[in-house]
């Protein structure tokens, strides 16, 4: 019997996961016309929501990771007060939720929200603090989410000691592992070795941006230096993989990825606004996944690529013809793949995940006629 069609209607009820997304990558464009004017900023490039929005879609993604990052810069600008960054937050876990996303992790660079006198620690109190309150007004409209962030330092500056030691001190609070992110070429990661080896050494959790901008070097070094559990992105594997006569052979690298079940956090959209595919049917994502890597899918800047959770799984189901099932085993992934204990994993996947999806393959019931 044929599934369901996945309609996009469809696909916000199926419940999601999602492992890597940007807060200052992900807000919405009236909020950012609203905050600037809060707070004095006048650099953005208009005032009119609809325009700011396809602003950023339509001009900030340039075919490259460096210029896709300039939009950040006009973000992280209304991202320096605590009841903004409280606000941006909340609004966050509410957006998810809307989406259909039952977990997520959020991540988010400190260092770059102290512009205006905030220290490190009251940034990640603020964001801890909004997550919370959109988690609770995600409840009040019936929509349960799980939301936990990562901290990210900037690889191409040097507090990334200091921001790890921030996150493991705030691992009971609802940060649930550490990342380094920005431009990878130029900027390896073992130049925050000591960084990594003291997570490591605190038994936390660790994901590297890796793999997106710079190919199989900046993918070995996260993996046999820095130790990471995850890859960022992770899509520059396909380079270590070839076609020989219809049959594809795994270099020693991408061999040792799909053997460790090492998760990819792969952000189809965003790659290609950076580059990195030339269209989503055209991503390594589909031949990763027949090939049985760890695959997740992810959004990465919401704002930036103009998209949901529910829209990069959309973009799949019609490039390369997803169904149901395909859907619930990239949720899985995802939900394996948590930075998040053991047993409330467990509980997620069999007591919200599997259930979810079992729900939306049960046949409609057939109808008795029309009601009074």
């Amino acid at each position: 019997m044929p599934g369901p069609v996945l309609t996009r209607e469809l696909l916000v009820q199926a419940p999601k996961v999602l492992l890597h997304d940007h807060l200052d990558g992900g807000l919405r464009p009236a909020t950012v016309l609203e905050l600037a004017a809060e707070c004095g900023y006048d650099g953005l490039p208009t005032r009119d929501a609809d325009a700011l929005a396809a602003w950023f879609v339509a001009d900030a993604p340039g075919g490259d990771l460096v210029r896709y990052l300039e939009g950040f810069a006009h973000t992280t600008a209304v991202m320096q007060r605590r009841e903004h960054l409280e606000r941006v937050a909340a609004e966050c876990a509410l957006d998810l939720a809307r989406d259909g996303v039952v977990y997520a992790e959020v991540r988010f660079a400190p260092e770059l929200h102290t512009r205006e006198g905030l220290s490190l620690d009251q940034v990640v109190t603020a964001v801890l603090t909004g997550l919370a309150r959109g988690t609770a007004d995600a409840r009040r409209e019936g929509r349960a989410i799980i939301v936990r962030t990562i901290l990210s330092a900037m690889r191409q500056a040097a507090l990334s000691e200091t921001i790890a030691a921030l996150a493991g001190a705030r691992r009971d609070e609802g940060v649930c592992g550490f990342d380094i992110a920005g431009p990878e070429d130029g900027f390896p990661p073992t130049r925050h070795l000591r960084a990594f080896q003291m997570v490591k050494r605190d038994n936390f959790h660790m994901t590297i941006h890796a793999g997106e901008a710079f190919g199989l070097p900046s993918i070995w070094e996260a993996l046999q230096f820095c130790d990471a559990e995850r890859l960022g992105h992770g899509v520059r594997i396909i380079d270590d993989i070839t076609n020989v006569d219809g049959e594809y052979r795994l270099g020693r690298l991408a061999n040792y990825v799909r053997d460790r079940r090492i998760p990819l956090e792969v952000c189809p959209t965003s790659n290609v606004h950076t580059g990195v595919a030339p269209s989503v049917a055209a991503h390594p994502i589909e031949l990763l996944r027949q090939l049985r890597f760890r695959v997740t899918v992810n959004t990465d800047n919401r704002l930036m690529s103009g998209t949901s959770l529910s829209a990069e799984i959309a973009a799949g189901v019609a490039a390369f013809g997803w169904t149901l099932a395909d859907v619930e085993w990239l949720t899985l992934n995802a939900a394996k793949s948590a930075f998040f204990p053991f047993d409330q994993r467990l509980a997620l996947i069999d007591g919200v995940i599997k259930p979810g999806y079992a729900a939306l393959r049960a046949p409609e019931p057939l109808s008795a006629g029309p009601r009074a």
